[in-house]
């Protein structure tokens, strides 16, 4: 079954006319993101040039697609944009609420009974509003994507930050907050700061213990969390064309934590193999046809310094595996290099588990060079030494590798082949351990290693690097062993060592699945029923948020002055919270639980200045609230870092939040701020930081006067009487002062269906 061919041949048959356009308009050859850009403008053809970093412009997306986590919040929201169905193709993929604790078949029966309540009220909703339906189990949202959805050229936004890894089919996929989503899924135009462009020339070809994530992972410690923010990355060159797809997947999925737009690579022969091999030959035929559109042209690739805002150049030939972290995806080192960072560092040199899989790396090309170490260490007799376990991406890809031996040789090893889910990447882990708390080392082909992400415990030392490398030190069971020169000693007492890891891009005998878990939406909604339980704890109804009285901000108390990083783990954790993702005031308990005080040094742990006392975040600012005071959040750089959970700005806003004002922002989460009708703000000053004490009260000077391109100034009234005027940035336009003003975007949208 190929989803969407029409929609694809229609996108296909106004795309050279509108590459033609934009390549005319602009003056200059076009790199692949820019053609996809230009191709999806709301206005149809471009009708002037836009300014990459500044230009704010309407786009109409392909499709959307939603994970279970972050579509309860979607879609109680589209159930009050007043459309009967969604305007374009999208999906619902139960992923995250499966919790990993001893087996795929166990874990999965457990959360269907713990979450039925969440499924059905998904099902339900997916059928009445004609969006596709994916069962738990059936796969993690980006795999199941990308084998069935993504297609070269496409545009698709998504409710979760690692939508990007369907770059790897050539399409620009950007994550994005659920009110975005609503916007596409209510026939709306989606607005978008046109991004700027960073070029990766690939050259040489990878082989021996490097894999396609080492290249992400040395991308990230040249960029850094944030050195991607507000850009697209185009990958392009010789290297690139001799990467698999789902290897280009590895690295566009992980492009999220440098902060990307999006990342993605031109059309060629290893995407129409893929497209072929997964039932889509009709797309790869219709791609074909139109090729040269769907890739950056020559002129870009032979001088790519005149037409990207950056470039960077990387070997593969001479790339060495990486690993990267502990706490932060961009701390990356060589692997020649890393046991001595081990042993400098103090790092626990102790593997205590090996996890590969998720949604970055769980392709079949993964499981079978991994698979292949596992075999060496059964045919070498070694003992694997830490816990080992597997994520499939997709039921096809699991029923496929099962069909092929694979799994056997991980559970012949010692392993355990997790549900397809998201499980232990995004703290769904019921982990096995003595001491919640013990400082310890793991390391996974995941994406994400913030403190606690996976498993809670803020000593936890999460390390990053390729599924292979992960099963290689798995056997050894050591963090300081390198494959690449290190031998291990077996169970006969002998020295032997695990040769270069062997893989296949695609099943020789083809994909195979008995039943993906798909479900086809109701071709008329109109008589379904979507039942929300009153009083229910896991699901809630939504209120709109309060329009804005058009009137200055005063009286706000500092709710928090976050120290550091503050990713939207700190503001809205997962884990175990995940069961409330779709009751707004429930999972409002969590809020900034994880952000660090500045003033004390602790977790969450706040001044309530009404009583003098201190307490979590959440009970003091209901405390404000229950007073009619508004607060306000003051962070550092790169504010919101991470996922694109939309809960980490709706929560603060249902608390009586207004503004969040910090050093810098994170792209998705400074749109969810104003999607959700607060005031998102950063320093004119960063010195100006310093100027908040832990008693202030702060109101607004100007906020009568808010318009496009003009600052904001606040007043800082200190308890000993003294006071403080500093100057605010933003970069909100007339739309986006327009949803402040309506109180949310969605309150708009809701009053313009029915006028």
């Amino acid at each position: 079954m190929i989803f969407d061919i029409e929609m694809i041949k229609e996108v296909y048959a106004k795309f050279p006319e509108r590459v033609n356009a934009a390549r005319e308009l602009t003056g200059k050859p076009l790199t692949l993101a820019e053609k996809i850009l230009y191709a999806h403008l709301w206005d149809g053809n471009p009708d002037s040039p836009y300014t990459r970093g500044k230009s704010y412009v309407n786009f109409a997306p392909d499709r959307v697609a939603m994970q279970d986590a972050t579509a309860q919040m979607a879609l109680l929201q589209f159930m009050q944009s007043g459309r009967k169905t969604a305007a374009v193709p999208s999906t619902v993929h139960c992923d995250h609420l499966i919790q990993a604790q001893v087996g795929a078949k166990k874990d999965l029966a457990n959360a269907k009974e713990k979450s039925s309540e969440v499924f059905d009220f998904l099902q339900s909703v997916s059928n009445k509003y004609g969006i596709g339906f994916w069962e738990p189990g059936a796969g993690i949202i980006h795999q199941v994507v990308l084998e069935n959805y993504a297609f070269p050229g496409g545009m698709m936004i998504g409710t979760d930050s690692h939508t990007v890894n369907a770059g790897g089919l050539g399409m620009v996929a950007i994550g994005v907050g659920g009110a975005d989503a609503v916007d596409v899924m209510a026939g709306m135009p989606w607005e978008l700061k046109f991004p700027k462009l960073i070029g990766v020339k690939l050259t040489g070809k990878l082989s021996g213990w490097t894999a396609s994530k080492d290249v992400i992972l040395k991308v990230a410690g040249i960029l850094t969390v944030k050195g991607g923010t507000g850009a697209i990355v185009e990958y392009f060159g010789p290297g690139a064309e001799s990467l698999s797809c789902t290897g280009k997947g590895t690295i566009c999925n992980m492009g999220a934590e440098i902060g990307a737009t999006t990342s993605t690579f031109g059309y060629d022969a290893k995407m129409g193999e893929y497209l072929r091999g997964t039932g889509r030959a009709e797309v790869a035929d219709a791609a074909d046809q139109i090729a040269e559109h769907l890739t950056g042209d020559a002129e870009v690739y032979a001088n790519p310094e005149q037409y990207f805002d950056q470039v960077i150049e990387i070997d593969l030939s001479t790339l060495e595996p990486h690993i990267n972290g502990p706490y932060t995806p961009d701390r990356a080192t060589p692997l020649s290099e890393f046991a001595k960072a081990v042993k400098e560092n103090g790092w626990p040199a102790k593997l205590e588990v090996g996890l590969i899989g998720s949604c970055t790396n769980s392709s079949y090309e993964d499981l079978t060079r991994s698979a292949s170490i596992a075999q060496q260490a059964i045919d070498k007799k070694l003992k694997v030494k830490s816990e080992f376990t597997v994520t499939p991406g997709s039921e096809q890809v699991r029923f496929t590798a099962e069909r092929d031996g694979l799994l056997d040789r991980f559970d012949a090893m010692g392993g355990v082949v997790l549900a397809n889910a998201c499980g232990p990447c995004i703290g769904q882990w019921a982990r096995h351990t003595d001491d919640p708390d013990r400082k310890n080392s793991i390391i996974t082909s995941f994406n994400r290693n913030f403190a606690k992400r996976n498993d809670g415990n803020p000593n936890t030392h999460s390390f990053v690097a390729s599924p292979e490398l992960v099963t290689a030190l798995a056997i050894a069971g050591d963090m300081t062993f390198n494959p690449m020169t290190d031998t291990l000693v077996n169970e006969a007492g002998e020295e032997v060592r695990l040769e270069e890891p062997l893989g296949i891009e695609m099943p020789p005998a083809g994909y195979a699945v008995e039943n993906n878990g798909y479900h086809e939406p109701a071709s008329d909604g109109s008589n379904v029923e979507v039942v929300v339980a009153q009083g229910s704890e896991r699901l809630q109804l939504l209120d709109p948020f309060q329009p804005w009285d058009g009137k200055n901000i005063e009286g706000m108390k500092l709710i928090i002055k976050a120290k550091g990083k503050c990713t939207t783990d700190h503001i809205s954790m997962a884990g175990p919270w995940l069961r409330f993702r779709g009751h707004l005031d429930n999972i409002s308990n969590n809020t900034l639980t994880g952000a660090i005080n500045y003033f004390n040094g602790e977790a969450g742990l706040v001044k309530n200045q009404l009583t003098g006392e201190y307490g979590s975040v959440p009970d003091v600012q209901r405390a404000y609230k229950a007073e009619g005071i508004p607060s306000i959040v003051v962070g550092d750089h790169n504010y919101g870092e991470g996922s694109s959970r939309e809960h980490a700005a709706m929560q603060p806003r249902h608390l009586g939040m207004r503004i969040v004002l910090v050093k810098s922002f994170a792209r998705i989460h400074e749109t969810n701020l104003k999607k959700q009708g607060m005031l998102g703000l950063t320093f004119a000053n960063e010195a100006d930081y310093d100027k908040f004490q832990e008693d202030d009260t702060i109101d607004t000077l100007d906020l009568n006067e808010f318009q496009e391109g003009k600052p904001i100034h606040l007043k800082l009234k200190h308890a000993d009487g003294s006071e403080d005027t500093i100057t605010c940035e933003h970069t909100y336009n007339e739309s986006q002062i327009a949803w402040f003003r309506a109180g949310s975007a969605l309150n708009k949208i809701k009053a313009e269906n029915k006028a």
